[in-house]
């Protein structure tokens, strides 16, 4: 049996329960009105009663469950026809008991009849049967027989529109909700695949596309000692990838390579300034010399600062670089300052991946974020702020 039809089967006898365990506390209601029984038919029908309720508790259990239902019929028929008894005088509380029994307390199977054929033909017998029982009782009594039939007929009537409604409704609610699962998912891998995508283009643009514009160029700029040294951490990185070190989610759209204490990226501000120095940018600290964050954090903030200086080696012209540090009690921020040529902040090319991904794209990523200063001929300042 699927799950959908496991699930639609626990709702229709969880429903059957709840309905026949109301109307049978009703019934023991009515027929606990004194005067409206002797007292030895009132034990009888207390302990049909009691059967009766015990076989309604036992429909959520799912097991055995026609025999549960056929207990249901037997036990319900029989209360209604210990009302037959000689002596036996109905008055107004306990001809509403019998109405309540043949339409609810023994009607309940309805609801769990309908899921499969064995069971309707328990169900159209048990309706013929209790009708019956119920017309012979109030036809010998002469009480107020035809109310009663209606209201009976109406019960089984709607607590079949209503097993017939579940059984057809959960199915297609359950599978709509499998449906949407499924999409969430392919949506979920779609984002994932489209961060790990960004993540490499980021790695890859910092290290070893840098490392090849330096020999593109010939290494102007750069000693040999210097490349060989960039090219070597590069090798590394390459390396840590090969041996499985992949970007994976700590959260859905959270990447990052490996634990920052185990990177060879470089995870102090000492190390940032000793290898622009190796490469002819003289870094000048000034501000809070010790930056405590998370390790996702400073990773992120370590390497969007070190492509700053990247950028100032590379484009300002000018051999020295500022990057002052502070902080308060919820942000670190890094102001980093050349005096170089400048540029138009509004010509930068959206599709470039120095700024919009290897800065701005991993800072937002941790919930940071990084702003741009320039101008043709008054220097360059980023300001990048991540949260402690």
């Amino acid at each position: 049996m699927s799950r959908i039809q496991k699930e639609r089967d626990r709702l229709l006898a969880a429903t059957a329960r709840t309905v026949g365990l109301t109307a049978t506390v009703t019934a023991l209601f009515c027929l606990s009105i004194p005067g409206s029984l002797p007292l030895p038919l009132y034990l009888a029908s207390l302990v049909l009663i009691v059967c009766l309720g015990y076989a309604q508790w036992q429909l959520a259990g799912l097991l055995r469950l026609t025999l549960w239902m056929w207990v249901i019929v037997v036990a319900g028929v029989a209360l209604i026809l210990i009302h037959l008894l000689p002596g036996t005088a109905l008055g107004p509380s306990a001809i509403s008991a019998v109405s309540v029994i043949g339409a609810a307390s023994v009607a309940c199977v309805c609801v769990v009849g309908v899921s499969s054929r064995s069971r309707l033909v328990l169900l159209v017998a048990a309706a013929a049967v209790t009708v019956t029982a119920q017309g012979v009782t109030l036809g010998v009594t002469q009480s107020r027989m035809v109310e009663t039939l209606v209201f009976t007929m109406t019960g089984w009537i709607a607590l079949t529109a209503t097993g017939v409604w579940l059984s057809r409704t959960v199915p297609r609610t359950l599978k709509r909700i499998s449906t949407m699962s499924r999409a969430y998912r392919v949506e979920r891998q779609a984002s994932e695949t489209e961060a790990r995508r960004r993540q490499s283009a980021r790695l890859l643009h910092d290290t070893v596309l840098a490392t090849l514009t330096l020999l593109a160029h010939s290494g102007v700029g750069v000693s040999h000692g210097a490349l060989r040294e960039q090219a070597a951490e590069d090798a590394a990185l390459l390396r840590q990838l090969r041996l499985g070190f992949t970007p994976d989610p700590a959260r859905s759209g959270d990447y990052k390579l490996k634990p920052v204490e185990e990177s060879t990226l470089g995870n102090t501000l000492e190390s940032v300034k000793q290898r622009f120095r190796r490469m002819g940018l003289e870094v000048n600290w000034h501000g809070a010399g010790q930056v405590l964050l998370p390790s996702d954090v400073l990773d992120a903030f370590l390497l969007a600062l070190g492509e700053c200086l990247e950028n100032v080696r590379r484009h300002s012209g000018v051999l020295e670089a500022h990057v002052t540090i502070t902080d308060d009690e919820t942000n670190v921020r890094a102001m980093v300052t050349d005096a170089g040529k400048g540029f138009d902040v509004a010509s930068i090319d959206t599709g470039r991946l120095g700024f919009t991904e290897s800065i701005v794209a991993r800072l937002r990523d941790v919930g940071g974020n990084a702003r741009l200063f320039s101008s043709p001929g008054s220097g360059t300042t980023v300001v990048l702020e991540v949260p402690k």
